[in-house]
């Protein structure tokens, strides 16, 4: 029996080396994801209310993260090692965190290799598609389907963004439920978000509101769509993905490209 309490990364990564993704890993990391949604343990890397947009982002988010973590530090050449293995690229390490998070979600059974077609049987045709999602949604349904791809330097990067948009922009929060690969074998996360209804698309003078009664201000003195605050990057905020919701007439943000600021 696994002592929730005492689950970290060290035993994870421990266990996924040693075991792979077997049942008991398996357990392990849906214990530790679960100690997190209960708020018994937590990911020191999100801030409070980071973290607040991590569980909202749910339990296959936070298991598919551990596994991005894992693939890293597998990667990474420990302290002691000579000066000629150097440090991994974020290639190789999207590469192998996209493998690893396969892996785990076919053994998790949250594999959906054919969602493309399921998801347009089920919802009818894509709404909207742009670089980062195909949108799908049926009438009188309160949320859309997305199928998201990463444009971010790694897979882990990607799943950061659901995180920080959710901690950003609660009203319009991101679940994830799955995985697959669409026809030309990009790897796609699978996302329910809640439906807006558009009255019409903010205007730039909105959206420097908005984001900037959240710490935001404009990286490019007013004439772009790109923001910064202490902490974060904020890209790609144009109208498009900024809507006047049609029962607050309030703006809200969609989509967008959100990053931690590093160094």
């Amino acid at each position: 029996m696994v002592n929730t309490s005492a689950i970290n990364n060290e035993q994870i990564n421990l266990s996924i080396y040693h075991h792979g993704f077997s049942e008991s890993t398996i357990q392990i990391i849906n214990n530790f994801a679960n100690d997190i949604l209960d708020g018994k343990s937590n990911l020191t890397q999100f801030n409070q209310k980071e973290h607040a947009g991590l569980c909202c982002a749910g339990e296959v988010l936070i298991g598919a993260y551990i596994v991005c973590n894992y693939a890293r530090v597998s990667l990474t050449p420990s302290s002691d090692a000579s000066e000629s293995k150097r440090i991994p690229s974020n290639g190789a390490i999207d590469q192998l965190q996209e493998k690893l998070v396969q892996e785990w979600a076919e053994a998790k059974q949250i594999w959906f290799p054919f969602a493309e077609k399921e998801i347009e049987s089920a919802y009818g045709k894509m709404i909207a598609q742009g670089a980062e999602a195909k949108v799908y949604y049926k009438d009188n349904d309160t949320s859309v389907i997305k199928l998201r791809t990463s444009i971010y330097a790694t897979l882990e990067r990607a799943f950061e963004s659901i995180v920080l948009h959710n901690a950003l922009f609660p009203e319009t929060p991101m679940h994830v439920i799955g995985f697959t690969r669409d026809q030309d074998g990009l790897f796609r996360t699978i996302l329910t978000q809640p439906y807006i209804g558009c009255e019409r698309l903010a205007t730039k003078e909105e959206i420097d509101l908005m984001v900037g009664n959240i710490g935001f201000l404009d990286n490019y003195n007013g004439q772009g769509v790109n923001y910064i605050s202490e902490r974060l990057h904020l890209e790609d905020m144009h109208p498009a993905n900024v809507f006047v919701d049609a029962i607050s007439s309030k703006p809200v943000c969609i989509d967008c490209i959100v990053k931690f600021r590093r160094n």
